[in-house]
């Protein structure tokens, strides 16, 4: 820390108790000056050769017959005065970047010009601030908190502006002209204690770009507002690294933000932050993660900053939505929703990310020329990719919430239903965890959800599950069973296998001409097979599965499956349409359960089916 000595006399002032100072002197005091609570007792002479203000003062008392003068309101208080008392009396004083702003501010208030007498305090306070105080990144720093409790004197004297100009200039030097000592924040190396031998390579260290960023996260809100302004205008250093800035000031600032949230209940406290930190954003975007904008969004919704604050959040993260996670998202809903979360939110975010590609394609359509390289702003197909997972993802936790209801759960999933993923196994997911919570949607409701997925893109793990799924209505349990036996069948190298008719058209959907059949196809979707059926059926699944490993698939166990799916899954359907009275005559119901329960007797019954959940 720099520092500057003035006077060469030994310092002679004492007090008595903690209301009196006075000079140890042969000589009697004619002077008391108070200020504050305390009073000094001094000598005319000194003070008055040096202070005009005093000078003023004195007169005015001795025109009233007083010896006394009042000066309360000097800035610094009693300490800064009594370092402008001890010069006038030529004792030593050492000035240094905690002290010096109280001592030049109660220098000016007192008067010391040159005027009064040549090379006066004030000349010898502004000599040492530019020669030495700003030429130190510490003592930039530290002069600098010191101006917040000397204002307005503070601004007036221009101490606060130089100080902010020589951070910001600081701040914007080549890395290869900083000390590797720069931070007095920084966490000392094991090799900086002095213990190393070989310091060469603590010397040839590289700085980095942003190793100012921890120490001002000392300055208040203000003040570093101002120093990170005057460093974006010089525009020497990189939105990454002004976004870095804004990262760390916010988790040193804001307790809990790197959990998400603001853990102290006083939220008016840090609503200036939060504000501050969200204008100080680089408009380039990636120039702060994604993750650090939610958490500022989250920030802002808790400290109630506003509609336009977190609407402009939310388009800034729609346009990199593809780097968030599903622990991101999750934004709780505001006071009175009924909701867990805040879906819509969310739903903006994707519109924001999708809008990116609308808005280059007709830029393209316009006439802008793209073809020489691919723009930011068109969204690739990994992109895109991630953002569908990532909503998947998002799509199961929040489908946990029994308040959820099925309209925003499916808006939300078809807003990326257009991105083509390879697997729908999260979606499946998603679509499992709401049946499981809302168990008493209603059948156009349940048609609704399961619509969602494609069965075709199921995993093997998926279908395994899903045809134990006593949540799933019957018809995606056929469709998941056909898939999988076409894809057994492929992968073992025979053709697929021909299925009856009628359920090819359970599988399709399509529509059948009579009434009766009409009636029962949106029946279908929420009958539920049996335990012993879907048990049954799992295992002649499984049975192809095995089987694949050898050269071709045996033929007695297709035609078994293909027996299976005709029986069961016939019977069920049938049998069900006639405890509705849509049976076109007995004989045939009649013969399709004597029909099945012989084929019952060549399967292994299961009395208990477990859903895995």
């Amino acid at each position: 820390m720099k520092f500057m000595k003035l006077g060469s006399k030994p310092d002679s002032f004492q007090a008595e108790g903690n209301s009196i100072r006075y000079v140890a002197t042969e000589l009697a005091t004619d002077i008391i000056v108070n200020v504050g609570d305390i009073k000094f007792y001094l000598h005319k002479f000194p003070l008055l050769s040096k202070s005009a203000h005093l000078q003023n003062l004195v007169t005015i008392a001795n025109g009233e017959n007083s010896d006394e003068v009042e000066i309360s309101d000097i800035p610094g208080g009693p300490s800064a005065f009594e370092i402008c008392a001890k010069y006038c009396y030529g004792m030593t004083v050492t000035l240094n970047a905690y002290n010096v702003v109280a001592a030049r501010c109660a220098a000016e208030y007192l008067g010391m010009h040159e005027t009064i007498e040549k090379g006066n305090l004030i000349y010898k306070i502004d000599v040492f601030l530019s020669s030495s105080i700003f030429h130190s990144w510490k003592d930039s720093i530290i002069v600098l908190q010191t101006t917040r409790s000397l204002l307005p004197l503070s601004e007036e004297l221009k101490v606060t502006s130089h100080c902010i100009h020589a951070v910001a200039t600081k701040a914007c030097v080549d890395v290869s002209k900083v000390n590797w000592s720069y931070s007095y924040n920084r966490r000392k190396l094991p090799e900086e204690n002095g213990n190393d031998p070989n310091l060469n390579g603590l010397r040839n260290r590289l700085v980095p770009k942003d190793w100012w960023v921890e120490d001002l996260c000392e300055l208040e809100i203000g003040l570093y507002k101002r120093v990170l302004i005057t460093i974006q205008t010089k525009g020497t250093l990189s939105d990454e690294v002004i976004g870095e800035g804004l990262k760390a000031y916010a988790y040193r600032r804001l307790p809990g933000f790197s959990k998400g949230m603001i853990q102290c209940g006083d939220a008016a406290k840090y609503r200036s932050t939060v504000d501050t930190i969200v204008c100080l954003l680089p408009a380039e975007r990636g120039s702060v993660p994604c993750s650090f904008l939610l958490k500022l969004l989250k920030a802002a919704i808790y400290v109630d900053l506003g509609d336009a604050i977190k609407g402009q959040l939310i388009r800034r993260i729609g346009q990199q939505l593809e780097e968030a996670s599903v622990n991101d998202l999750l934004i709780h809903a505001g006071e009175g929703e009924s909701m867990m979360y805040d879906v819509d939110a969310v739903k903006k975010m994707v519109e924001e990310f999708l809008m990116r590609d609308q808005i280059a394609e007709m830029e393209s359509e316009e006439g802008h020329e793209v073809q020489e390289m691919r723009k930011p702003g068109i969204l690739s197909d990994a992109s895109k990719l991630m953002v569908a997972k990532l909503i998947d993802g998002y799509l199961a936790e929040i489908a946990k919430d029994p308040n959820l209801p099925l309209l925003k759960f499916v808006e939300l999933a078809e807003m990326v239903s257009g991105i083509s993923r390879p697997a729908h196994d999260a979606l499946y997911r998603a679509v499992d965890m709401y049946l499981k919570e809302h168990p008493g949607i209603s059948k156009s409701e349940r048609k609704r959800i399961c619509k969602l997925m494609d069965c075709k893109k199921l995993s093997v793990d998926a279908c395994m599950h899903a045809v134990q799924n006593d949540r799933l209505p019957l018809r995606v349990v056929v469709q998941v069973l056909f898939f999988e036996q076409v894809r057994v069948a492929a992968s073992s190298g025979s053709s697929t296998p021909d299925l009856p008719k009628s359920i090819r058209d359970l599988n399709n959907g399509s529509q059948r001409s009579s009434r009766s059949a009409n009636t029962n196809t949106e029946g279908d979707w929420d009958v539920v097979a049996t335990a012993e059926e879907l048990k049954a059926l799992k295992e002649e699944v499984a049975s192809l599965r095995l089987a694949n490993g050898r050269n071709g698939v045996d033929k007695a166990v297709n035609n078994k499956m293909r027996g299976m799916l005709k029986s069961k899954i016939l019977t069920k359907l049938w049998s069900s349409k006639g405890e509705k009275g849509e049976n076109s005559g007995s004989d045939s119901s009649e013969s399709l359960v004597s029909a099945n329960m012989e084929e019952a007797k060549s399967t292994p019954s299961r009395n208990i089916r477990h859903s895995v959940s």
